[in-house]
């Protein structure tokens, strides 16, 4: 029988960072990965000031600056006429040293993070290792009562190796950080509360050249939003699509999509080409929801395990940092004596689920009023007027360009690691 003072499920970045923080602390502390390699292409590559002011104070700015990156200094919509792009955060005019966002391949990330978190000899990192089932420690029901039994407590998972072995792992406490399809949105108990989405998304890749625009870009055409992120050589680009429009699309042949791509974004025009098959376009089944609890006995959601977030505002990497690092401060005391209780996971939800709840109320709004317009061919906030009033007030009132772009870089609460963990 293996066993670990936590076991971490999901390599992204809550995990990594979660397990870097127990591991800095002396917490012994197990990362389960499903994948051989963090090489996904299709993932979110932003990291928040809130992130890159954590790095700092873990002492990884130096090497994190060596990470091919490019700065985005503002958060746009298309509030605009034509669906023109308008700022309504401009980060770059926040107090501090890191007033912009990072735009850093998740892989080169996740590498850094695994790098720094093996110098611990309380980390232990277990790649094409897939947690399939919870271990379950069931209390009793005592003879002569029909009450039905509570769920017991989590005691660790069951893996499957990439080779087929099995095995089981247990932990004082387990934490479901792998994403929207996580092992613990099976659990009935926790509850599942989703929120309509407007939108699918499109993932492909677009040749880069020099005199290209940099960082992060976007664009509207005919029912389509897009957004191209920066790789250095290419554009890994995403496309929003109405709801359910995938199927009817893809019949419709590539030429109508590369014209909208030219038409969201003109200066790509003499490369929409290079797409030369629909198997070269992922769909992403865009999701809004949370849980509406996100422990049990001997187990944690954090990050979309417990909150899957739109793609709008970009900001689910770094909610679900944030987590971790709220997850650490409030677990380190609690793992070292080996006694965590339901109160120490219940707090962790306490403390992070307001901003979770407040970002997708942003979110839901955005799509309501911005995003589903402009999909479908109409003017945002229901009129052209009244779209280019907010942007003139968000373009001339500093009050209300600051205020977005603090809360989408630092959170409605900014955390902090644990003492333990900062060097």
């Amino acid at each position: 029988m293996e066993r670990t003072t936590c076991c971490v499920v999901g390599g992204g970045p809550a995990g990594m960072v979660l397990a870097l923080l127990l591991a800095r602390a002396g917490v012994a502390v197990t990362v389960l990965e499903k994948h051989k390699d963090f090489l996904r292409d299709f993932r979110g590559d932003t990291v928040h000031p809130s992130t890159l002011a954590l790095l700092d104070e873990l002492g990884l700015t130096e090497r994190f600056a060596r990470l091919p990156q490019r700065r985005v200094t503002a958060v746009q919509l298309p509030l605009g006429r034509d669906g023109t792009l308008v700022t309504v955060g401009d980060i770059a005019a926040l107090r501090g040293t890191f007033n912009y966002i990072a735009m850093v391949p998740q892989w080169d990330l996740l590498d850094l993070l695994v790098d720094e978190a093996r110098r611990e000899p309380s980390f232990s990192l277990r790649m094409s290792t897939e947690a399939t089932s919870f271990l379950v420690e069931r209390t009793g029901v005592p003879s002569g009562r029909a009450k039905p039994r509570a769920p017991g407590r989590v005691t660790g998972v069951r893996y499957r190796t990439a080779d087929g072995r099995s095995g089981e792992l247990r932990a004082t406490l387990t934490v479901a950080c792998d994403g929207r399809g996580s092992l613990a949105r099976s659990l009935p108990e926790l509850g599942l509360r989703s929120f309509t989405c407007p939108m699918d998304a499109w993932w492909f890749r677009l040749p880069r050249r020099d005199g290209d625009p940099r960082g992060l870009v976007g664009g509207a055409g005919d029912r389509l939003l897009a957004a191209m992120i920066d790789r250095g050589d290419y554009w890994q680009c995403a496309a929003l699509i109405p709801k359910g429009t995938d199927p009817e699309r893809r019949a419709a042949g590539l030429e109508p999509f590369r014209a909208n791509v030219q038409a969201a974004a003109p200066w790509l025009g003499d490369r929409v080409h290079a797409l030369h098959s629909w198997d070269e376009v992922k769909l992403l089944d865009v999701r809004l929801d949370r849980l509406r609890r996100w422990h049990r006995p001997g187990l944690l959601c954090i990050g979309d395990a417990a909150h899957a977030m739109s793609p709008v505002f970009g900001i689910g990497i770094n909610l679900a940092v944030e987590d971790a690092v709220a997850a650490a401060r409030h677990l380190v005391g609690p793992l070292r004596t080996g006694a965590v209780g339901l109160r120490d996971v219940r707090g962790i939800q306490r403390r992070r689920w307001p901003t979770a709840a407040l970002t997708q109320a942003l979110q839901r709004f955005a799509h309501a009023q911005v995003i589903a317009p402009v999909l479908a061919g109409e003017a945002p906030f229901g009129h052209p007027r009244r779209a280019q009033r907010m942007a003139e007030r968000l373009t001339t009132s500093r009050w209300l360009n600051r205020v977005p772009a603090y809360f989408l870089a630092y959170g409605a609460v900014r955390e902090r690691p644990p003492a333990a963990s900062v060097r």
